[in-house]
């Protein structure tokens, strides 16, 4: 059955554009935070000592202001967020780096971070408040490695089709502050760490590449990932080379680690907008990862399966899928994510009026403004009408400008969170 493009679809659009921002809502850093430490208060220094708090992410001005509220006495703050990211922090000292790609700016950060915490004592106590995207925000290469190694290996891995748990565990061992570096840094002092999650199943390791906590794996095993994915070649010489020297024995170190929000928290929240909002919702799975699309082909899947009559439904899936690069176009998962639903629904329509969003809680996807994308069945033609040629583009890796031009980027603007991606499929029986 093949529905007109002419039915209307706004407000399914408008409907899931709310749920995905009542899953952002669920993320909120700073209420996060202090619900954290209102069940459990920060410890406070020994005499003489001060609190050092460093926070790292996408999240890090809301999550610092919270912490903030809530430490007395003598204390240094440091707080390091993405560009564009325009919230204040007023308290700390402010930086901003690169990201998705590590740059200079990010360097100086990196620094920061160890002279803050290199002077610590035992009578001080750090606090590490840790998001999304930390793990590019402060590059601090290993002995022997420089920026611009970083920089061309992070390029070599987003276009790698590895996941992010295997990105991170390479990143963590080419860095002086990953895979518990930070914790080796701030020693003797100790450490507690409130840690918003971006990674689905929430591995502590994994978020930010683990700076308070143990590391994913080891040289050897990252080394065996860069071949395994055909990008060994591709990596500076001198990362080859450091990934090839055993590693030096460090002692074990440990952080009270606590976790305050996580995509799973976010995908509950959205599933009471969804019924709140008059449809019958179920997560049908919150480990939606792999490649893009074959997850467009399950979001497709799951939609198609439903039968024609059935009441308005809202079908959610969390995660964070990865995408091969062929082409040179600009986009993110999510935006490529939504143009390949809107190809796969034009080859095989759905039998009830739709709308599918992806987005990333952060607002931004890719080196973009978008978050994400909103589409519905009339989404491939409205590329082409336009003037575009949707296939093409889709080769091109350039999702962002096709749903340009059909109208379906989800732009919600930087929302100072960060815990995935979140996917909402609506639909309702098709009129008569």
């Amino acid at each position: 059955m093949s529905l007109s493009n002419a039915i209307p679809t706004d407000d399914l659009r408008d409907a899931a554009r709310e749920i995905f921002l009542a899953a952002v809502a669920a993320a909120d850093p700073a209420r996060a935070v202090s619900a954290a430490l209102d069940d459990r208060p920060l410890p406070r220094p020994g005499p003489g000592g001060l609190t050092r708090l460093v926070a790292i992410g996408k999240a890090a001005p809301a999550m610092m202001a919270a912490a903030l509220a809530r430490v007395d006495g003598p204390r240094e703050a440091l707080c390091i967020t993405h560009k564009g990211n325009g919230a204040p922090c007023p308290g700390a000292r402010l930086l901003h780096a690169g990201h998705p790609v590590p740059d200079a700016d990010g360097l100086a950060a990196g620094r920061a971070v160890l002279d803050l915490l290199a002077p610590a004592t035992a009578e001080d106590r750090v606090v590490a408040l840790i998001s999304g995207g930390g793990s590019a925000l402060v590059p601090a290469p290993a002995e022997g490695l420089t920026l611009e190694d970083k920089i061309a290996l992070n390029r070599a891995l987003l276009s790698s089709g590895l996941d992010i748990v295997a990105m991170n565990l390479i990143r963590q061992q080419v860095s002086r502050l990953k895979g518990g570096g930070l914790l080796r840094v701030a020693a003797p002092a100790p450490v507690s760490a409130l840690i918003l999650s971006d990674v689905i199943g929430d591995d502590l390791r994994a978020i930010a590449s683990g700076p308070t906590v143990s590391p994913l794996g080891t040289r050897e095993e990252a080394a065996a990932l860069l071949k395994g994915a055909g990008i060994w070649a591709d990596v500076p010489e001198a990362v080859r080379a450091h990934l090839d020297r055993p590693a030096p024995g460090v002692p074990e170190i440990e952080a009270d680690n606590r976790m305050v929000g996580s995509n799973g928290q976010s995908l509950a929240a959205a599933r009471l907008a969804a019924e709140a909002a008059g449809f019958a919702a179920r997560i049908v799975s919150d480990r939606l990862v792999g490649d893009v699309a074959e997850a467009a082909e399950a979001l497709h899947a799951a939609a198609a399966a439903l039968p024609a009559g059935a009441p308005p439904t809202a079908l959610l899936w969390g995660g964070e899928t990865t995408v091969r690069l062929r082409g040179k176009g600009m986009g993110g998962r999510n935006q490529e994510l939504a143009l390949r639903l809107a190809r796969r629904a034009a080859e095989a329509p759905i039998a009830r009026v739709w709308a599918g969003l992806s987005g990333g809680t952060d607002g931004r996807d890719g080196p973009t403004e978008a978050a994400g994308g909103i589409v519905d069945q009339g989404s491939w033609a409205r590329i082409g009408a336009a003037g575009g040629d949707a296939a093409a583009l889709l080769a091109d890796n350039d999702s962002h400008a096709a749903l340009g031009l059909s109208g379906d980027l989800l732009v919600t603007g930087a929302t100072g969170t960060n815990v995935a991606d979140i996917q909402v499929l609506l639909s309702r029986p098709a009129p008569a």
